[in-house]
């Protein structure tokens, strides 16, 4: 699911916050296609399905991977709640990535 901006991902009034994702891949290669997945799966599970996530190949957009200081991929940037918090490898190191975006609490 691409965001084209921030505030299209907005949750309506009196709904919990939506967390929004960057990840930055190089086309279709298989740690690209695992981090998609792995992200999905932390979003529908961990989040109840409250985030969106912009997909960035690097390969189409490499200046703007230089820009924003993304050197390796699969890397994923939480862009909200703050702290940003970024996190690089195809995220199947599940408790790893909970601890990292700070939903370590969020397991039940």
């Amino acid at each position: 699911m691409n965001v084209p901006n921030q505030k299209d991902a907005q949750p309506p009034p009196g709904d919990r916050e939506v967390t929004l994702f960057r990840l930055y891949v190089a086309d279709e290669t298989p740690n690209s296609n695992r981090s998609r997945a792995n992200l999905q799966s932390i979003g529908k599970e961990h989040l109840q399905d409250r985030y969106r996530t912009e997909v960035v190949d690097i390969l189409q957009y490499p200046l703007r991977a230089l820009s924003d200081g993304i050197l390796v991929t699969p890397t994923l940037v939480r862009l909200s709640p703050l702290p940003v918090r970024t996190i690089v490898g195809d995220l199947s190191d599940l408790t790893a990535v909970l601890l990292a975006l700070g939903l370590a609490g969020s397991t039940e």
